[in-house]
C-alpha cells in the first residue's frame, strides 16, 4: 500500500512540475482512443487483422498531426478547471484542421483510397467529444462538486437581478467558496422557481423555517434597492440565529450597474438605524449657498466635516473651514481639495468658478482674532458647530465648558452682528432640555444668546437641536467597537438608558434644510425617530460582529456617570412643539427666556467667574440664566 502510495505522489508531482507536458500526453491518449473508437464503431465489432494494420500503421501520423495543432493552438496552455466555450470552439477547430491534413495527406500524398472514409467522421466527431468533454467534466466538478464539499452556505434575500449576478459570479468563481442554497424573495409568483439551479423558497415570513431547515452560515441582502425598515425586519427575525448578515450598496454606487461577490460587505449598525434620505438636491438650499461665502466652525469634528463635505456640493464662492485643533481641519481640507467640484450652471450652461477653500486655525474664545477673520473673508453664512460636547468630561471641567459653549459662542454672536453676516446656524444638542449637566445647560443659553441676537441685526439667527449621531468622534459606537476589538467586555451604564439616533448624513441634511428655511429666532428641531436602548445597541454591535452576546462578549454594567440622564428629550417643559414647512423638522418655542439685556448681564457676570476661575460661582450664574439646570438631581442654587 505504501509502494502505491509513494507511486501516486511521485506521479502528482510529476504532473505538476511538468503540467504542459503531462496535458500533451493526455491529448495523445485521447487521439488514441478516439481513432480506435471510430473504428470499432464502424464495423461494429473488435478490428480484424486488415483493420487493425490501418488503425496501426497511420497512428503515428495522426498523432503527429493532431499535437501539431493542439500545441500550435496553445491548448496544453489552458487550465481546464476554467474552460469556456471559446475553449470548445478552439478544440474544434484544431480537431478540424488536424482531420482535413490527415485526410489530404492520407488520400493524396499516400495515395490510399481504401482507408474507410467514414473513419475520419468518426474519428473527428469522438475526439471533440473526448476532449471537449473531458474539460467539461473537470470545470463541472471544481465548480460545484468540490464548492458543496467546502463552499459556505449561503441564503440569499432577494431573487432579482443583484441576486442573479451574485449567484453567476459565485458558481463561475470558485475561489469565493460560497454555495448558494436558495433565495428568500416576496413576491410570491416566484415560489418554487429556480435561478441557475438554486430554489426559491417563498417569501420573508418563511425565513425562520428556512433558516431551521437549511442552517445557512450567512445571509445576503441582495436588494440593493430594498427599504431601511425590511432590512431592520431582517435582523429581527434572523437575530436569534446569531447568523452574519450581509448586504450590497445602494444602485447608486455601483459604477457599472453590476454587482459581484467582492462588493458584498456585513450589514452594519448605520444599516439598522438609517431611515428614508432626505432629498439632497434641495433647491431652496441651493440658493441659499450658491455663490455665497460660506463658513464652518468646528470644522475638523464630525459635525463640521460633514457639514463641509454637503455644503461644498451646493457650490459656494468659498468654504471657510474654521477650528483651533489642527489635525481634523487638516484632514477634511485635503479630502475636499482632492475632490473639490466644479459646478455647471444647468441655465447657461457655463462652469462656475471652482469653490475656494479657505482653512483657518483659530479659537472662538478669541475675539480679536475672530474679528480680523470676519474682517478678511466677510463670510455671509456661519454654522457654528464649535462646542465642548462630552458631557462627563465637562462635569470635571465646568469652566471650559462654560468659556467654549456659552462665552465663545456669544463672541462669535457680536462678531456676525457686526460685519454684516446675512444668517447664523448654531448647532445644539438634545442635552441643552431640561438639562441635568454643566454641557447640556451651557448649550441652553448658548440657545438663548442665539435666539435673543435674532433682532439686533439684519442677520438672521437661528439654532438646530438633535440627538446623538451615529459614529461621531466619542460615540458610544466608537467605544463598543474599540472594546470589541480588544475582546471586550462591552460596557454599558445602566441597562435601561436610551438614546436618541441619527447618521451624521441626515443630520446635517436637515441642518441645511431648516437654516434655508428658517426666518431667523427659531430653535428646529429634528425628528429623531424613537429612542433606543445602549444595551440594544450593544448586543447589536456584538451580533454584527460575528459574535454572540453573553457568551462571546460579554456586556457589563458600570452605572451613570456625572451628568448623565437615563432617557433624552427633544423638547423642554417650558416649550412648545409646532410643526414646520418640512415634515422631518418641528419648531420649539421657548417660554420665560431672559431678554437680550438680562443675557448681556448673566454674561457679563459669567465672564467675569471664568476669568476669577471660580467654578462655583459660574455654575451659580449659569443657573440663573437657565432655572430648571439641575446638577447631580439637585438644584443648583446661586449662593
Amino acid at each position: 500500500m505504501n509502494t502505491l502510495f509513494e507511486l501516486y505522489k511521485r506521479l502528482r508531482d510529476f504532473i505538476i512540475r511538468h503540467r504542459r507536458v503531462a496535458e500533451v500526453l493526455v491529448y495523445a491518449l485521447q487521439v488514441v482512443s478516439a481513432n480506435y473508437l471510430a473504428f470499432v464503431l464502424r464495423f461494429e465489432s473488435l478490428l480484424s487483422f486488415e483493420y487493425r494494420n490501418y488503425f496501426l500503421s497511420y497512428l503515428p501520423l495522426l498523432l503527429l498531426v493532431r499535437v501539431t495543432f493542439y500545441v500550435r493552438d496553445g491548448l496544453n496552455r489552458d487550465l481546464w478547471r476554467y474552460s469556456s466555450v471559446s475553449d470548445l470552439l478552439r478544440i474544434i477547430r484544431s480537431i478540424t484542421f488536424g482531420s482535413i491534413i490527415f485526410l489530404i495527406t492520407v488520400r493524396y500524398l499516400f495515395d490510399n483510397s481504401s482507408y474507410p472514409r467514414s473513419i475520419y467522421v468518426l474519428d473527428w466527431l469522438i475526439l471533440i467529444m473526448i476532449s471537449g468533454g473531458s474539460r467539461l467534466f473537470i470545470r463541472v466538478y471544481g465548480e460545484y462538486l468540490d464548492a458543496e464539499t467546502c463552499g459556505k452556505k449561503i441564503l440569499l434575500i432577494g431573487a432579482g437581478d443583484a441576486g442573479e449576478m451574485i449567484v453567476r459570479d459565485m458558481k463561475n468563481n470558485p475561489k469565493y467558496n460560497y454555495e448558494p442554497i436558495g433565495f428568500i424573495d416576496d413576491n410570491p409568483r416566484k415560489k418554487g422557481f429556480s435561478i441557475h439551479g438554486i430554489p426559491i423558497f417563498g417569501p420573508r415570513g418563511m425565513l425562520k423555517e428556512v433558516i431551521e431547515k437549511h442552517h445557512p452560515e450567512e445571509i445576503l441582502i441582495c436588494m440593493p434597492s430594498m427599504g431601511h425598515k425590511v432590512i431592520r425586519d431582517i435582523f429581527r427575525l434572523c437575530k436569534s440565529f446569531n447568523i452574519p448578515i450581509k448586504t450590497l450598496p445602494g444602485m447608486n454606487d455601483i459604477l457599472d450597474g453590476k454587482v459581484s461577490v467582492s462588493q458584498m460587505r456585513p450589514l452594519s449598525l448605520e444599516n439598522l438605524l438609517e431611515r428614508e434620505p432626505v432629498k439632497r438636491d434641495i433647491q431652496s438650499v441651493k440658493d441659499y449657498i450658491e455663490g455665497k461665502s460660506v463658513m464652518v466652525t468646528g470644522a475638523g469634528g464630525s459635525i463640521g466635516t460633514e457639514l463641509c463635505r454637503q455644503i461644498i456640493e451646493y457650490g459656494p464662492a468659498r468654504l471657510i473651514m474654521l477650528d483651533r485643533y489642527e489635525n481634523g481641519l487638516f484632514h477634511i481640507d485635503l479630502e475636499l481639495r482632492s475632490k473639490a467640484p466644479r459646478h455647471d450652471d444647468a441655465v447657461t450652461g457655463l462652469t462656475l468658478k471652482r469653490t475656494e477653500l479657505t482653512t483657518v486655525i483659530g479659537d472662538i474664545c478669541d475675539k480679536v482674532r475672530m474679528k480680523d477673520v470676519f474682517q478678511e473673508f466677510r463670510p455671509q453664512i456661519v454654522f457654528h458647530a464649535a462646542a465642548h460636547k462630552h458631557v462627563p468630561l465637562m462635569e470635571h471641567n465646568p469652566l471650559e465648558a462654560i468659556k467654549n459653549n456659552i462665552l465663545g459662542t456669544k463672541n462669535l454672536l457680536d462678531v456676525v452682528a457686526d460685519y454684516g453676516t446675512e444668517s447664523f446656524v448654531m448647532i445644539s444638542t438634545d442635552k441643552a432640555v431640561n438639562p441635568t449637566s454643566v454641557m447640556g445647560a451651557t448649550k441652553r443659553a448658548a440657545e438663548y444668546l442665539t435666539m435673543r441676537m435674532n433682532h439686533s441685526s439684519s442677520c438672521r439667527f437661528s439654532t438646530v437641536r438633535f440627538g446623538n449621531v451615529l459614529g461621531s468622534s466619542g460615540s458610544v459606537v466608537r467605544v463598543f467597537r474599540e472594546q470589541l476589538r480588544s475582546g471586550g467586555p462591552l460596557t454599558v451604564t445602566h441597562p435601561e438608558i436610551k438614546r436618541y439616533f441619527m447618521l451624521i448624513p441626515e443630520a446635517i441634511q436637515l441642518v441645511l434644510v431648516a437654516a434655508s428655511g428658517g426666518t431667523g429666532g427659531e430653535i428646529f428641531v429634528l425628528d429623531m425617530g424613537e429612542q433606543v436602548k445602549i444595551l440594544d445597541l450593544a448586543e447589536n454591535v456584538i451580533r454584527l460582529s460575528g459574535f454572540i452576546p453573553y457568551e462571546d462578549i460579554g456586556i457589563e454594567f458600570i452605572g451613570l456617570r456625572p451628568g448623565e440622564k437615563m432617557y433624552e428629550e427633544l423638547f423642554d417643559v417650558s416649550e412648545k412643539a409646532i410643526p414646520s414647512s418640512h415634515e422631518k423638522l418641528k419648531v420649539a418655542v421657548p417660554e420665560g427666556v431672559p431678554s437680550r439685556q438680562e443675557l448681556e448681564a448673566l454674561v457679563a457676570r459669567l465672564r467675569g467667574a471664568a476669568e476669577k476661575n471660580c467654578d462655583n460661582d459660574a455654575i451659580a450664574v449659569l443657573t440663573e440664566i437657565v432655572p430648571n439646570f439641575t446638577r447631580n438631581g439637585a438644584v443648583v442654587r446661586p449662593g
